[in-house]
């Protein structure tokens, strides 16, 4: 009764003075409080004092670590689970995929699947929504799509995934064909169907279609507009280069802009380099979340863009005051089920000398196909020999180079960075996949990048 209403603090005390406790009570307890963000530590405590454990307290572990943003502990829970002969149910298999889906652990994923597969969990919708958005978080949108025509029934849930899906993969036109097909057959969208329409636009630079949905939404389907699309509008203005009607959006919007919104806007002035609105976009900005190192970063580089240096080192110094620390990029590459990390100029890993000398072959090759550096991604002034350096060193080179000399010859190479990978990276990976005839697809902080020979899924528009 006592975790039901919340009472953390009387549960506990209650739960401390039990003189027998069996498996159904310890689990009330660890269910309770790893359902709290403040409290995993003392779920944890919990789990680790259990004399005995059932499914149900592993499941709620692991369901409490993704919940909480800690998708590694959660696939160590659920590895600890097996080597203890745990058998998930299907509610542990959900978490476990959801964690699979935020590290972008395919390996996992995919056993995983066929554990569902030989279970008979495999047909059921939920884990099959699950799968869907596991396989197209990993970068297999192919087998995210068997899994959505496999399915014997499929709810707007599924629609919605796939629709999303193809948009972070760049494949608006199979989005928008998509939606069709689920008008077509009855299915009623909602607003996560329209969120994915409107990435999808947004990523391809579709702006007519963008506003025909957005449009269409209360027009058609009386759902009202959340934050989120309108987020999503801004977004496709503002990268399209719209960036005063996607101000005039914002001014006329029935609710209060938020810092996604306002941060498309700023994202939109960085692209297209238009200072004046970026100012005006960090004014909200800074009052809306002015610890967030993103927006002055952003502003930083729209001045160095500029080559209005003193106003950059100004935000810079600004950081500085103000405690804001830059939240440093880092890629990463999963490879025998062990995930390896970097940072731009990473000397840590055991392979560094390796990576370093693999990354200079691939540089020379690169250049003998006219390869130049693009230097004006390095928003310092500095020396042009200097920003080079800077360049060969960013964090999704080193992975490349990491991951074609540890994978299979022909098999793809599959990265995740928690920041936008910049131009230079961009032109250096479409080149590196036609040299070593290798798919390399790295997810970045909004979208999918499938780099094959030669070529980027997103059409060099993101």
């Amino acid at each position: 009764m006592y975790t039901c209403c919340g009472v953390t603090d009387v549960a506990k005390r209650f739960f401390d003075k039990m003189a027998e406790k069996d498996v159904v009570t310890w689990n009330i307890m660890i269910t309770h409080f790893s359902k709290q963000d403040d409290d995993m530590e003392l779920a944890r405590k919990l789990f680790d004092e259990m004399p005995e454990r059932s499914v149900r307290s592993w499941t709620a572990m692991i369901a409490g670590y993704v919940q909480c943003g800690n998708p590694k502990e959660a696939i160590r829970m659920f590895t600890d689970m097996e080597a203890a002969g745990g058998k998930p149910n299907e509610v542990t298999v959900v978490a476990v995929l959801a964690a699979c889906a935020d590290l972008g652990a395919l390996d996992l994923g995919r056993r995983v699947h066929e554990y569902l597969n030989q279970c008979g969990f495999g047909r059921n919708v939920r884990v099959c929504n699950t799968l869907i958005d596991m396989y197209i978080k990993c970068g297999c949108l192919e087998i995210a799509r068997d899994v959505f025509y496999e399915m014997k029934e499929r709810t707007v849930v599924s629609w919605s995934a796939m629709i999303g899906g193809y948009a972070m993969h760049g494949q608006a036109e199979e989005a928008l064909k998509l939606f069709s097909k689920m008008s077509r057959i009855g299915i009623r969208p909602n607003g996560v169907t329209f969120i994915g329409l409107l990435h999808a636009c947004s990523h391809m630079g579709l702006v007519d279609e963008g506003r025909g949905f957005f449009s269409s939404m209360t027009k058609d389907y009386e759902i009202i507009p959340q934050i989120e699309h309108y987020g999503c509008m801004v977004d496709l203005l503002s990268r399209s280069g719209l960036l005063q009607e996607a101000h005039e959006f914002i001014k006329n919007m029935p609710i209060k802009a938020n810092g996604v919104v306002w941060g498309a806007l700023l994202g939109g002035c960085k692209v297209h380099k238009n200072v004046e609105l970026a100012e005006e976009a960090i004014k909200h900005l800074l009052v809306l979340d002015p610890l967030n190192d993103g927006y002055y970063v952003v502003l930083s580089n729209v001045y160095a863009d500029a080559e209005r240096w003193e106003d950059a080192a100004r935000v810079r110094m600004l950081m500085r005051d103000q405690g804001v620390k830059k939240t440093p990029g880092w890629s990463s590459i999963t490879v025998d089920n062990v995930v390896h990390e970097f940072v731009a100029g990473d000397a840590t890993h055991p392979q560094a000398e390796e990576i370093y000398r693999k990354w200079q072959e691939l540089l020379e090759q690169m250049k003998q196909r006219g390869y130049v550096p693009d230097t004006k991604v390095v928003l310092l002034d500095m020396d042009e020999d200097k920003k080079e350096h800077v360049l060969y060193r960013h964090s999704e080179k080193l992975a490349v180079s990491f991951g074609l000399m540890n994978t299979p010859p022909g098999t793809p190479i599959r990265i995740m960075k928690n920041l936008r990978v910049c131009e230079d990276c961009h032109a250096a990976l479409k080149l590196i996949s036609d040299i070593v005839n290798r798919e390399i697809v790295v997810r970045d902080r909004n979208r999918f990048h499938c780099f094959k020979d030669g070529s980027c899924s997103c059409r060099d528009y993101w």
